[in-house]
């Protein structure tokens, strides 16, 4: 796939939820954006819908399949390294339940496109006027908590890290954060901000990363976000802690 922006989209029996026709459509209509699907070991008929999918339109849609399934974390990150291999403007990751709508790419891109500092474009969900940010109570408040902490183990004052929305510039330093496995399987969105931080003060920090306000975000039946999963969450939270002090 030769188009100057990649996204990868992780999969895990995602059969019957994956828009197919919303992913095609978007490739044929935006020749400068490809998807890089990534099938992690699914046990339904995710690989054949995958398949499917790629032959309809296989100069926009590529599909690499994991021989196990590893979790999401090295998924987006098996990913990405592919994706980077290639002559890239950008280089991303989206939730294949399209939480997140295809539509809001272009304004990533666009943030990219008018300030070459900024390395990472990175989704926030902002309930506001004029905005169709569509979230449950319980989700919303566990969100908050979690986020307040990643925002103190980071030292910067981002609303939203765990978004399945983001993008990068195609850059070596991009390439670096992904060069090695993330140990975080629940909150490794944290991990990779972190690592792009690495060895920046706050001020450095804030000028490469850029939180895009969402037009439309809504809960997609069948997503898993509970006390139990909230606890792991934290848990590994304060190991990214320990890594980067």
């Amino acid at each position: 796939m030769n188009r100057p922006i990649v996204i990868v989209v992780p999969c895990f029996n995602e059969e019957k939820r994956l828009d197919g026709d919303a992913f095609a459509g978007y490739a044929r209509r935006n020749p400068d954006v490809g998807f890089l699907f990534v099938d992690d070991g699914s046990r339904d008929r995710t690989a054949e819908r995958l398949e499917e999918l790629r032959v309809s339109e296989p100069t926009g849609i590529a599909v690499h399949a994991m021989a196990t399934n590893c979790g999401k974390a090295e998924a987006v990150r098996t990913g990405m390294l592919m994706a980077l291999a290639g002559d890239r403007e950008a280089v991303g990751y989206w939730d294949a339940d399209l939480s997140t709508p295809l539509d809001e790419i272009q304004p990533f891109c666009d943030v990219l496109r008018g300030n070459p500092k900024i390395l990472a474009v990175l989704g926030c969900r902002v309930r506001r006027l004029g905005a169709d940010v569509r979230r449950r109570s319980s989700r919303h408040y566990l969100g908050r908590v979690f986020a307040t902490a990643a925002s103190l183990v980071l030292g910067l004052p981002i609303y939203d890290t765990q978004c399945g929305a983001k993008l990068f510039r195609a850059d070596p330093r991009v390439r670096d954060v992904f060069a090695s496995p993330l140990t975080s399987r629940w909150v490794f969105d944290v991990e990779v901000i972190a690592r792009l931080r690495s060895g920046l003060d706050d001020l450095q920090a804030e000028q490469l990363l850029y939180e895009q306000p969402l037009r439309r975000w809504s809960d997609v039946p069948g997503s898993k976000l509970g006390p139990r999963q909230m606890l792991t969450a934290l848990l590994d939270l304060l190991r990214i802690w320990h890594s980067i002090r």
